[in-house]
């Protein structure tokens, strides 16, 4: 592209650019977020950073149900 100005381009012109620099950004963004980890380490870190509820708290179900229905559970249970 040889427009210098962009009030010159015509709007196939200015099209083109945006895909060069969104084309760009994306390659760019790619390169640079690529996870190097291995597969074990991604699993070891999901282990670690798992959490677990306390014994008796009120399961995903219920809340879903709760949600639902619009009940309200009685003070205490959470």
């Amino acid at each position: 592209m040889v427009a210098a100005k962009i009030v010159d381009m015509t709007i196939d012109d200015i099209k083109s650019l945006i895909a060069e620099v969104v084309d760009e950004k994306l390659r760019n963004w790619w390169q640079q977020s690529r996870d190097t980890r291995s597969i074990e380490e991604v699993l070891a870190a999901m282990d670690r950073l798992r959490w677990t509820p306390p014994p008796g708290s009120t399961s995903t179900t219920e809340l879903l149900r709760e949600d639902r229905d619009g009940e309200t559970p009685a003070s205490g249970d959470r």
